[in-house]
């Protein structure tokens, strides 16, 4: 955001610009620089030139930076909380049909959070893609970190031109200081300066030309009118406020004072901050009780009137929490809900967490056990799991509470074991046959990652063909049935696993499952574009939120394995593996094992063989499945310190392994890995 002010037009830079717009590789322009560089600015003279002077403004703010889909509320209509990729697409055709054909600009893109960051990419995507065009975009964000993976995707991806905002020139800077008619010098304005129009400005406005960026915004702020900083106070908590929420908590005069000095400005009927660094200095020099009760006032004054949209609802209930007057407990949990089932886990545990800290809820411990568990703190969910008194709940809480709770101590908590034995003690305690399936489909699961395919199989099959499974067991029983199939050769089954697995509720991080079926499946078939295709949609950015992203890596970089290509794929492995050895996860050890076998095929002996080490490390029952791959890793480690002999024998190991637990389709895999490290009987 900008104060409106005499600014050099930076008239050769916004030609540039609004040739590049006009280009159709690209799907808009990304303006990069420093606070107070004069992105907005900028961005506005485009548009302007580009023959639309208004256009669509998005705008990112460190309140919305909190809330899922904050920054984009009002301009995207979402009928109901469900999937977050048919979420952000249910967005993008609601933000299109609103915008036309008109220029957007998502002006202070680094505040976005993380769902409208990931909309941002898909637009950007859509738009770079469209044949003919269906409009441009102007990116601005902030050129230092930390920026969302979403909005530096942007660019990194080739998706927007990338521009670098420089700083004013000394020639930039007298036209601007000449323009100002405040006498100043011009010359000692830039030197002191460097030609931040921010700072340029508010050395005029002040008169002081000593101070820094911040010494200036601060002194600038505290000479403004009692009443124009009290505006800024309410914003500091809550940005933006409809203009009739700002009268109604201060007065027009002060919101009208509040314009006219700069403080703050209008778009349409929401007021913003002069500046992103405003509500910062405003907020960090505030005393916390009074942030406090300005979030009660704020709070009171917008549950006068219903929320607006998903953004809004979330929104007031992360400002209530802070506040004087909390929502009542049921609100929040069904918030802390919401935010899971958008996948933004740190705001359903900070929702969780302060709804039980009120009252002992079970919806509350089962929304904060998930939030937990699935950021890979699994020790942490567990003992809220295990705060649940068992005799007080109906027959659907005890299965609700239980899957979780088995499910935390397999994979987060490493004991598979415990875990299968308390699957069983619950199946012992309820009778619906519904409840018995979702425990049998998730036993099912916990057999196949344990290495137990022909059981895994035999159960998945039987609760696929119970008439009354519910969708969750279902979504495990075919998720499982599709991965066992397919490593066990038993192709032709495999689509039709994927299909029932994927038409459910209930797919969340078994899609990667599904994932994975397919493309050993297509692999196998000597398909590998196609496997290659399958893989990489699951890198798309609209599978942002971890550990989801990182699996979509690992099956990208199992395919380019395939293909050949280790470099590629340790690129992807080495900061895929570091999030994902974290989660407790399955797919932590195999990506660390694919690492290992990545950096030996490039003959990388110190690095294989640490990841070789951590691979094995966290190896266990509850990643048995893939106890073949891990053999062929030990067979390239062996492979690249000369041991030819060493690793011939343990990738024949990994070939009579996977053929004795019935991974027919591994074992060839791995036949053709000892047949290129030398062995000339592999074929046999």
């Amino acid at each position: 955001m900008s104060i409106p002010w005499a600014v050099a037009p930076r008239r050769q830079l916004v030609d540039e610009i609004a040739e590049l717009l006009a280009e159709s590789d690209a799907g808009g322009i990304a303006l990069l620089g420093v606070d107070g560089v004069g992105k907005t600015t900028l961005a506005g003279q485009i548009a302007e030139r580009w023959g639309q002077r208004s256009g669509v403004w998005v705008i990112g703010t460190a309140t919305q930076s909190q809330i899922p889909f904050g920054a984009f509320g009002s301009l995207v209509t979402i009928s109901e909380v469900g999937k977050p990729a048919a979420l952000i697409h249910a967005a993008l055709d609601s933000l299109l049909a609103q915008a036309d054909d008109a220029l957007i600009i998502i002006d202070d893109a680094h505040l976005l959070d993380p769902l409208s960051a990931t909309l941002v990419y898909q637009l950007a995507q859509l738009l770079a893609s469209a044949q003919p065009s269906r409009g441009r975009i102007i990116v601005t964000a902030r050129s230092t970190p930390p920026i969302p993976t979403a909005v530096a995707a942007l660019w990194e991806d080739g998706l927007l031109r990338r521009v670098d905002v420089a700083l004013l020139s000394g020639a930039e800077t007298a036209e601007v200081i000449a323009g100002t008619d405040s006498g100043a010098d011009a010359a000692e304005f830039y030197r002191r300066s460097a030609g931040n129009p921010l700072h340029l400005r508010l050395m005029v406005l002040t008169g002081d030309p000593e101070r820094s960026l911040p010494e200036l915004i601060d002194r600038y702020l505290a000479g403004l009118p009692a009443a124009a900083r009290a505006v800024l106070g309410f914003l500091s908590v809550r940005e933006p406020l409809a203009r009739t929420d700002l009268v109604a908590l201060s007065a027009a005069d002060a919101v009208d004072t509040a314009e006219a000095t700069g403080a703050v400005q209008r778009i349409g009927n929401e007021v913003y901050c002069g500046h992103p660094l405003f509500a910062d200095h405003i907020a960090a020099d505030a005393p916390a009780p009074h942030l406090r009760q300005l979030r009660s006032e704020v709070a009171a004054r917008l549950a006068t009137y219903p929320h607006r949209h998903l953004g809004d609802r979330l929104g007031r209930s992360v400002l209530a929490m802070a506040s004087e007057n909390p929502e009542p407990v049921d609100d929040v949990i069904a918030a802390a809900q919401e935010a899971l089932r958008l996948g933004d886990l740190g705001l359903s545990e900070r929702l969780a967490a302060a709804a039980l800290e009120r009252e002992e809820r079970f919806d509350g411990r089962l929304a904060l056990s998930y939030a937990l568990a699935w950021q890979g703190r699994g020790r942490e969910a567990d003992h809220v799991l295990a705060g649940v008194d068992l005799d007080t709940l109906s027959e659907d809480q005890v299965l609700a509470w239980a899957l979780p709770r088995a499910a935390n101590q397999f994979w987060m908590l490493s004991e598979p074991e415990r875990a299968t034995a308390f699957l069983g003690t619950i199946h012992r305690r309820v009778s619906g046959a519904s409840a018995r399936l979702t425990l049998d489909a998730l036993s099912a699961t916990f057999a196949m990652n344990a290495g137990n395919l022909t059981r895994a199989l035999d159960i998945a099959t039987a609760v696929l063909a119970a008439p009354d499974a519910p969708d969750m067991a279902v979504a495990w029983a075919a998720s499982a049935a599709a991965l066992s199939s397919a490593r066990m050769g038993r192709f032709a089954d495999v689509g039709r696993l994927v299909d029932r697995a994927l038409g459910t509720e209930y797919p969340g991080l078994l899609r990667f499952t599904v994932g994975l079926a397919e493309t050993t499946t297509s692999l196998m078939a000597g398909r590998t574009q196609e496997a290659y295709d399958t893989a990489a949609g699951f890198t798309d950015v609209a599978e942002l939120a971890q550990p989801g992203r990182s699996i979509g890596e690992l099956l990208l970089a199992e395919v380019l394995i395939a293909r050949g290509e280790p470099a590629a794929a340790a690129a992807l492995l080495a900061p895929a593996s570091a999030t994902l050895e974290r989660t407790g996860y399955s797919w932590g050890p195999l990506s660390l094992t694919y690492l290992a076998t990545a950096l030996a095929q490039q003959g990388e002996i110190s690095e294989s063989a640490k990841a070789l080490s951590r691979a094995e490390s966290r190896h266990g029952t509850k990643s048995a499945l893939f106890a073949p791959e891990l053999a062929v890793a030990r067979a390239w480690r062996l492979a690249t310190v000369g041991d030819r002999h060493g690793a011939i024998t343990a990738a024949r190991d990994a070939a009579r392994m996977a053929e004795r637990t019935g991974q027919y389709a591994i074992a060839v895999r791995a036949w053709h890995d000892a047949a290129r490290l030398g062995d000339v009987r592999a074929a046999d």
